[in-house]
């Protein structure tokens, strides 16, 4: 059973925090998935239940990651093109927000912490309560665990560039209002990943650490000298 966390001022007075060190713990722990939050009704502890009665595990051992990936083909793209014709002013600060943390991340779990909180919040911003099921549906799919271990031998520095270069480009575009251009942003870059995970080569580059090891340097420019300005 989920419970209710105390209003923002409560919590902080009772932890001995100021608003601000609390909001960002609970921002910290809301991309991690231990908790959510609901406009209205409050912080719950858990992760965010889902519409309906899906049982992840049942759906695990029935689906399978290239088949996860094909729905996410399906409706990510979709899905950002919606969020860059309806997201509010303070939605798209919140992507800028989480792109700059994802840039930040230092290791392989800090990058999927805010790369998976990126993606829910493109979601979010599309406005489409019947897309954001399907979105949490097949999200927490990535979360088991074949999925942590395929996502960790794939992950590398090169690969991690891009990923952070694709990003850029389709929170650049559902800032700047134009859905054909997020649509296809988010297309691409999905194509990649799906690509760099089903990839049946037998040799692979070796993969970034899964936590403490440095995983790349952020700064746009050395990304973009690295992939020759295609960024």
């Amino acid at each position: 059973m989920q419970s209710r966390l105390p209003p923002e001022r409560e919590l902080a007075s009772q932890l001995g925090l100021s608003r601000s060190a609390l909001r960002e713990g609970l921002e910290l722990l809301e991309a991690e998935g231990r908790i959510w939050r609901h406009v209205g009704k409050g912080t719950f502890v858990g992760e965010r239940p889902l519409h309906g009665s899906v049982d992840l595990n049942l759906l695990s051992e029935v689906t399978n990651p290239e088949e996860v990936i094909e729905v996410r083909l399906l409706f990510e793209p979709l899905i950002a093109g919606l969020a860059a014709l309806r997201a509010t002013p303070a939605e798209i600060a919140h992507l800028e927000h989480l792109l700059e943390k994802s840039e930040a991340a230092r290791d392989a779990v800090a990058w999927e912490r805010w790369d998976t909180a990126l993606h829910r919040a493109v979601a979010q911003a599309a406005r489409n309560k019947l897309l954001l099921a399907i979105f949490d549906a097949f999200n927490g799919m990535r979360r088991q665990a074949a999925w942590g271990k395929l996502r960790g031998e794939t992950l590398t520095l090169d690969r991690l560039s891009l990923y952070r270069a694709h990003h850029r480009e389709y929170v650049a575009a559902i800032a700047d209002r134009d859905g054909p251009r997020a649509e296809q942003a988010m297309r691409r870059h999905l194509q990649t990943v799906r690509d760099n995970l089903l990839n049946a080569s037998a040799v692979r580059p070796a993969p970034v650490e899964p936590a403490g090891a440095p995983i790349a340097q952020p700064r746009h420019a050395a990304i973009e000298k690295r992939m020759g300005g295609n960024g």
